[in-house]
């Protein structure tokens, strides 16, 4: 393949955020882990990982998921939307 074939289909192994994800089922694995940005600082970082892609989990969506299990032990599902942008971002968890 051409590299000009290449860039038609290429997508950049960047992580994504939950709130791409239509539905979220309750029971997936999350994962934490340490990794280091392209300034070579630190970050920590929770994340899902559906169909091979990796997903940002914010920590207010996790303390909100925890209400909503408190609420609602039996969720299966559930969708994750945002408002804002930056650190003005909002989040909000809806069950399914």
């Amino acid at each position: 393949m051409n590299i000009k074939e290449f860039a038609k289909t290429y997508e950049p192994k960047g992580m994504g955020n939950i709130t791409e994800l239509e539905v979220v089922r309750a029971d997936i694995e999350i994962k934490e882990e340490d990794r280091t940005d392209q300034n070579h600082e630190p970050y920590h970082v929770m994340f899902i990982v559906v169909d091979s892609k990796e997903y940002r989990v914010p920590s207010s969506v996790v303390t909100q998921l925890k209400a909503v299990i408190e609420a609602k032990p039996d969720v299966v599902t559930f969708k994750v939307t945002k408002t804002g942008e930056g650190k003005g971002t909002k989040y909000q968890v809806i069950p399914l």
